[in-house]
């Protein structure tokens, strides 16, 4: 019979007693079903493939960890990755985007095949793309040890793992003050916060203790060191929320800042004609109405870097259609005017920054 006291000889978790339950179910109704004879023995590879599989997609990592060492069969069954796939989704899914995947499969095939990128002398490896001295770092391995040939194997299962252990660098946007950077961050279990680095020069550490709410997938897949293609300029009409690409010179990677399309200073309110003008007006409204960093123009037609005397260079936009964004910002917006903090570069864009929280 079914041993209730313990399972496998492992100690009991909380999604282990899933099993225990649903297994105690089973046993209840066969017995109900013909009380007149003893139930036979029953165990967990007893049950039917759909009910067997529902079970493990119960299971906490820990358990499909822990359950993977009973048998060969289990071992299998609870290394898929449509089980892992699940509890990535769950945990990760707002701050990895296809890229993170994308860089996963690389470092995966560099393990498989043998051959690892040596960055330092401690076997890290890492993804890059773009020319010198424009080069961008994808992703980060910091020991190519951590891909043994088991989890090589076993791609969403070591892309788990490589998350939560920290292992993996991978790229995300991190907002700071009225701006966010492109970056790379790794997860810290310890304190359920972030570290990031910024992709420019040395990569050089940019925050720790960063909370959740301050990281996000990159809202698109364009380079920090290219300009985003804008799709919707000749839609854009006063009081739309919008991000905006700003960088101090060429050689410097994008950061995105959150501004609103404001009205031009002939406008007529009673009937105006600023979307129909060649002219965009971009406002910061983190900044007093009578800095000279509130406003920036901007032309419409042109789909390439546009050079402001104050702001810096002005690369893509992009229009903020969803509702969560626009609240987030409007979240920040009223932070950073509570604290008053303000700082910024006569050489390039507007630093922007409030009290240190990476």
């Amino acid at each position: 019979m079914y041993n209730n006291n313990n399972i496998f000889g492992y100690k009991k978790t909380q999604s282990i007693n899933v099993i225990e339950n649903l297994i105690s179910l089973i046993i209840i109704l066969k017995m109900e079903m013909n009380s007149e004879v003893d139930p036979p023995p029953i165990s967990l590879l007893d049950l039917p493939q759909s009910i067997l599989d529902f079970i493990l997609k119960c299971l906490s990592p820990k358990d499909l960890l822990t359950m993977s060492k009973v048998c060969v069969f289990l071992k299998r069954k609870c290394q898929s990755d449509r089980f892992w796939e699940n509890h990535i989704k769950e945990k990760w899914g707002r701050l990895i985007s296809d890229a993170v995947y994308k860089e996963w499969k690389w470092h995966i095939e560099i393990a498989k095949d043998g051959v690892l990128m040596k960055n330092n002398q401690t076997g890290s490896m890492g993804s890059f793309i773009g020319d010198w001295p424009n080069v961008c770092l994808c992703s980060y391995l910091e020991d190519c040890k951590f891909l043994s040939a088991t989890k090589s194997n076993n791609f969403m299962m070591s892309l788990y793992f490589s998350l939560q252990t920290g292992t993996f660098w991978f790229p995300a946007q991190v907002y700071k003050g009225m701006m966010i950077h492109n970056a790379l961050v790794n997860y810290d279990s310890q304190s359920n916060t972030f570290q990031a680095r910024y992709q420019n020069e040395s990569w050089k550490l940019i925050g720790k203790n960063i909370e959740w709410d301050l990281v996000r997938a990159p809202s698109v897949q364009t380079s920090p060191y290219l300009l985003h293609v804008s799709q919707s300029l000749q839609n854009l009409k006063p009081e739309d929320h919008i991000e905006i690409q700003l960088r101090p010179n060429t050689q410097s990677p994008y950061d995105w800042f959150y501004g609103v399309i404001g009205h031009m200073e002939s406008c007529n309110e009673d009937c105006c004609e600023c979307e129909n003008s060649d002219t965009l007006i971009v406002e910061f409204r983190h900044f007093p109405k009578v800095s000279n960093l509130r406003r920036i123009k901007l032309c419409r037609n042109k789909k390439e870097e546009q050079r402001d005397g104050i702001a810096g260079y002005c690369g893509g936009i992009r229009k903020l259609e969803d509702h969560r964004d626009i609240q987030k910002w409007n979240n920040l917006l009223l932070q950073f005017q509570m604290i008053h903090v303000l700082h910024w570069s006569p050489a390039g864009p507007p630093i922007i920054g409030h009290v240190q929280r990476l």
